[in-house]
């Protein structure tokens, strides 16, 4: 018999040998036996007694942990067997960890050492405390998002939303122990790079696999980046194709919207942040491809994904704010949904392609509506400011009602809040606009 997952064969007995033990006792628990050859064939070990009374000794002594050892015999020959149970708090080997996986022992390192401490121990990563900052420091910009989002979605009554922001975080467990978790940070500070390098999302429109053409950064809090990433895409990546019913203007584009905010909203909300490497969106003339580092749960399989599942978010406070603000859903339900909605579209249903530390999807685009070349490009100091449609639309409003205020812009434009100030925002660097004077007297200019 081979060795397997639970069991492991060894000729004599080694003290280095506790490391195996170490590493079933941090596993699924197994068996060791001494005194047997590596196809399991009894060979006989010697000093068999003293090896009952040590083994144990040693194991409790280094390692903290109790295993059953037994005597037993075959064909006259005397072999050991160690019988260790899974531990459910962390077992180390002088500081290392060791882990059982397939027929081979692991030493945990860097994330994987990470992952399997967390796990172990029932903390879930988004739920540790981060040091020296307060509730007071995060802007009201993502909290505005959230409660208008909540309240829309039904999943949060107005008498919820309705108190302060730190008694917000509290209701959504994003405080621990007075302070508040990486989740928290995350989602509603303004720059969440400062704490989590990497939580950002990049976009660029790809000519060839080495060949790109131009691209973006998407920052900001998660609750900020979510609508931002969808409409930049639809706006400035796609071209959709205008027909009209009656007198009524219709865009068609190569991939149905839903999908593609689905599979982004579920990017940033399950992304694993400790890899400290944003979101990568690459666009191509035929297809987009989403990508993002992810801990994908080790039971699972790519059909398990493709089919009805539970919902075992990695950052589950995360998730859990983006559920309440209506962006996700909690029951595992929204690759089914990308799904029907490009079955819908008539697009080809998603590729996934799962590996053990990331996840990318591949929506093939409808080849009667392709993306169009680059719509702005990098601007040079010598050349004309490029605006994209979002930009337009901004200025015709500005120009005809120079007082509005950005909410109003967003409202008379269709498009989110967030999205409106981070492109009004971006043309004011630019020079295309300006803000003269404060307040209600304030007016728009375009320059």
């Amino acid at each position: 018999m081979a060795e397997s997952q639970n069991i492991e064969w060894k000729e004599s007995w080694r003290d280095e040998y506790l490391k195996w033990i170490c590493g079933f006792a941090n596993a699924q628990g197994g068996k060791i036996y001494i005194g047997t050859n590596d196809d399991g064939t009894v060979v006989g070990v010697k000093d068999s007694k003293k090896l009952l009374e040590d083994i144990p000794n040693k194991a409790r002594d280094i390692l903290g942990i109790l295993v059953d050892v037994n005597l037993l015999t075959e064909n006259g020959k005397d072999y050991i067997e160690i019988c260790i149970s899974p531990n459910t708090y962390p077992v180390n080997y002088r500081g290392e960890y060791h882990y059982r996986s397939g027929s081979t022992k692991q030493l945990l390192k860097g994330q994987a050492l990470n992952q399997f401490l967390l796990k172990k121990t029932g903390i879930t990563w988004d739920s540790i405390s981060v040091q020296n900052i307060s509730a007071q420091e995060l802007r009201n910009d993502s909290f505005d998002i959230f409660r208008e989002q909540a309240v829309k979605s039904g999943r949060m009554d107005e008498p919820d939303i309705q108190v302060s922001n730190e008694q917000l975080l509290d209701n959504l467990n994003l405080i621990n122990d007075g302070f508040l978790t990486r989740a928290a940070v995350l989602l509603f500070h303004h720059n969440p790079e400062k704490w989590i390098p990497g939580s950002y999302v990049k976009i660029a429109y790809f000519q060839s696999e080495s060949d790109i053409l131009y691209q973006d950064e998407v920052h900001g809090s998660l609750l900020s980046q979510a609508d931002r990433v969808v409409d930049l895409i639809y706006t400035k990546y796609l071209k959709g194709i205008i027909s009209y019913q009656n007198i009524t203007r219709v865009e068609t584009y190569p991939y149905p919207k839903e999908a593609i905010r689905e599979a982004v909203l579920n990017a940033i909300s399950h992304k694993n942040y400790a890899t400290l490497v944003p979101i990568q969106i690459r666009v191509y003339d035929d297809k987009i491809i989403i990508a993002n580092d992810c801990v994908f749960p080790e039971d699972w399989t790519v059909d398990d994904l493709m089919g009805p599942h539970k919902s075992r978010p990695y950052n589950p406070l995360v998730a859990n704010t983006f559920f309440r603000a209506g962006f996700i859903e909690a029951w595992g339900r929204g690759i089914q949904k990308i799904k029907d909605s490009c079955v819908l579209a008539g697009n080809d249903i998603p590729e996934y392609y799962v590996k053990k530390e990331d996840i990318m999807v591949l929506f093939r685009g409808l080849s009667e509506t392709t993306p169009q070349s680059p719509q702005t490009t990098p601007q040079s100091p010598q050349t004309t400011p490029q605006l994209d449609e979002i930009d337009s639309r901004i200025i015709k409003v500005i120009e005809s009602k120079p007082s509005i205020s950005q909410r109003k812009i967003a409202a008379s434009v269709g498009i989110s809040y967030e999205t409106v100030r981070y492109h009004m925002e971006n043309m004011k660097k630019r020079e295309i606009i300006a803000r003269k004077g404060n307040g209600r007297s304030g007016k728009w200019i375009v320059l």
